[in-house]
């Protein structure tokens, strides 16, 4: 009977893990949607800002602003965006490896989230600076972030700025991603990237081509354009990819909580019928002493 017991504390240690991990991925779905309506918001600003910015490029020098500048040095500051918590699969671990994969020995580091914070430091890495972001994510908090960044670039400290971060493509994938962020790229300046977002594509040569064909007019004059706008599309772009690292993580934590549900419903439904089992085997142990008995007194 003691077998029993231990059976039926474990059943119901297991109900109430599963009814905890049900609630966190009610939770979870929750907050993700709210995160992917943050970056479906955003599309419309998205097209418009690589519209001007595309009919930017064909007015002005490619070297025209610092931000595009080019250098040939290799020192590296790299955001890392990743969660805060974790429960929430191969989320943090994934990005871990894809940043890992690009470290240098010129490589510095700049972090959202406090997993990989961790991660970086107990690996002996230099984290320059580290942000906190709410959830769900203000459109303010990316202009610190951004502004750090840019700065850091324009002073010389260092030749390169990326980002790494997980791309949501579906509430089943999310692409651990590191994207350069500074130097602005003349290939990628004015193009649609594809976290800018959920679900859309990148803008194509006749979404290019239509954006040339509007007139625009520029004043004062495309250059000082350009000095106002860059700022702002890195700014946008910083934001973004903090969404869709929101969104992400929101996801994989959905799925990942599901799973444990279906586990332990699973692992319920295992240990409930080798407790019928025993429970069943108990009692025929007793019928067949009863009877045995009863034959030894006759």
């Amino acid at each position: 009977m003691a077998n029993l017991r231990d059976i039926r504390r474990r059943i119901k240690s297991v109900k109430n893990t599963a009814q905890i991990t049900r609630a966190m991925e009610l939770v979870a779905a929750a907050k993700m949607k709210k995160a992917q309506n943050q970056a479906i918001a955003g599309r419309a600003y998205a097209d418009e800002l690589n519209k001007v910015l595309v009919n930017l490029k064909e007015n002005v020098d490619e070297n025209a602003h610092p931000l595009l500048e080019k250098r040939d040095g290799k020192k590296t500051l790299t955001l890392v965006i990743s969660a805060d918590k974790g429960l929430c699969g191969g989320f943090n671990g994934n990005l871990l490896k894809e940043v890992v994969k690009e470290h240098t020995n010129e490589t510095e580091y700049v972090t959202v989230g406090r997993k990989l914070r961790i991660s970086l430091a107990k690996s002996g890495n230099d984290t320059k600076a580290d942000f906190v972001v709410k959830d769900p994510v203000p459109f303010a908090e990316a202009r610190p972030i951004s502004k750090f960044l840019t700065e850091k670039f324009l002073s010389g400290d260092y030749d390169c700025v990326k980002v790494a971060f997980n791309d949501f493509k579906s509430t089943m994938l999310q692409v651990p991603t590191v994207v350069q962020l500074l130097p602005i790229e003349s290939t990628s300046l004015g193009e649609k990237q594809d976290y800018e977002g959920v679900g859309k594509g990148a803008v194509g040569e006749t979404d290019k081509n239509k954006a040339l064909e509007k007139e625009y007019t520029f004043e004062p004059s495309p250059a000082k354009v350009l000095d106002t706008l860059l700022p702002q599309y890195v700014n946008f772009q910083v934001y973004q990819m903090l969404v869709e690292s929101r969104a992400s993580e929101h996801s994989a934590r959905m799925v990942s909580m599901k799973a444990a549900t279906d586990n332990a419903k699973d692992m319920q439904d295992a240990l409930t019928l080798e407790f019928n089992k025993l429970r069943q085997a108990a009692i025929t142990a007793e019928l067949l002493e009863i009877t045995t008995a009863m034959k030894a007194m006759e």
